[in-house]
């Protein structure tokens, strides 16, 4: 049997742990917390799935068994996913999953687990599980026929009031990493999946990289939380591709969606079209609308699918760690851009460090 320990008991924990129980897996969900733990077995997991699956095991960080996993997931704050990424991979499991953001905008130790991951051969991935969606999946295949791509634009639009509701022991942004853009939290980190789904699509139509990125980002600072509400990104790839990224945490209703222009076809995605469906449109000389079945639970099924698939084949994944290390590039490179000012180029061949991004004018 599949077994996976998953270090973090809020709400993304309790998703990857339901979906692992779904897919038959063996599943340890530790905390530092016990108040988490008991939390997730009395509120969360039965008021989300109906009731707590005994089958699941719970446990505090310091008391978890070690190197016996086949998966190590990390849902915890960003500001420590590098550190316990460090850890958990010294465990020796055939792959960890991160949340996003992957981590910090200091990038603080991202190259070191980018090294490490290749010392040890361990494959690493990063949970922007829209990319690997069935509707993303279909928004790939086709813009893959789309002839002379004008531009590319995402948007992930959405008060996170309803981050709020999933944890609803918290009182607002300010008692979470979410209040501090510093930590992985604001629009810019939260809502990154716009960002990483630009770059994916922009892999798929053969754009390449970002490699300049222009921001705005509308600051709040609220007692001590200070973040990102609003974040503007005018973002350049490498052949030359030019497009927009837009997240916020104040729009209601939410609005996530993506729009490829070719010269004369159009590409839509839309999550959340309607209640529990995903849509893609074509416009053009040959108009269609795929309507894709959702819910939260199977989001992160198929989530758990794509990496056994990608381990079992080793093929490349478009929520590999690398795809992730490029995002948080662009995270890093939008809120320089925006504190100073200017523009900001990316080098990749310094690393997934600091040294990578330059002001340029």
């Amino acid at each position: 049997m599949t077994s996976v320990k998953i270090i973090g008991a809020g709400s993304i924990g309790n998703h990857l742990a339901n979906a692992a129980r779904s897919k038959g897996w063996d599943v340890t969900l530790c905390d530092i917390d016990p108040a988490a733990l008991e939390r997730t077995q009395t509120s969360i997991y039965p008021s989300r799935y109906g009731e707590w699956d005994t089958a699941i095991r719970l446990s505090t960080v310091a008391d978890a068994p070690r190197g016996e996993f086949d998966w190590i997931f990390i849902g915890t704050p960003p500001d420590v996913h590098m550190m316990l990424a460090l850890d958990a991979l010294e465990e020796r499991p055939k792959g960890i999953l991160i949340e996003k953001p992957l981590a910090t905008p200091d990038l603080a130790h991202c190259q070191s687990v980018f090294e490490r991951c290749g010392e040890l051969g361990v494959r690493a991935f990063v949970g922007y599980d829209h990319v690997v969606s069935q509707s993303a999946e279909r928004f790939c295949a086709l813009a893959r026929t789309v002839d002379d791509v004008k531009t590319l634009d995402v948007s992930f639009r959405e008060h996170w009031q309803g981050i709020f509701n999933a944890h609803p022991w918290l009182s607002g942004p300010a008692d979470t990493y979410l209040g501090y853009w510093a930590r992985g939290g604001g629009a810019c980190g939260e809502h990154s999946h716009a960002l990483n789904l630009w770059q994916n699509f922009s892999h798929v139509i053969g754009a390449g990289r970002v490699s300049k990125v222009s921001a705005m980002m509308d600051y709040v600072e609220n007692g001590d939380a200070k973040y990102d509400q609003l974040a503007l990104l005018n973002l350049e790839t490498e052949s030359g591709l030019v497009g927009r990224v837009v997240q916020d945490v104040v729009t209601q209703p939410a609005l996530k969606w993506a729009r490829l222009q070719g010269g004369d076809t159009a590409i839509e995605w839309q999550c959340n079209a309607a209640p529990y469906l995903d849509v893609v449109r074509v416009e053009g000389a040959v108009p269609s609308e795929d309507v894709f079945d959702k819910t939260r639970p199977l989001d992160f099924i198929q989530e758990l699918d794509h990496l056994e698939a990608a381990v079992a084949s080793g093929e490349p994944s478009p929520i590999d760690l690398a795809r992730g290390l490029d995002s948080m590039l662009v995270i890093a490179a939008a809120h320089m851009s925006a504190q100073r000012s200017c523009n900001v180029a990316i080098n990749y061949n310094a690393g997934y460090c600091s040294d990578a991004l330059h002001p340029v004018q």
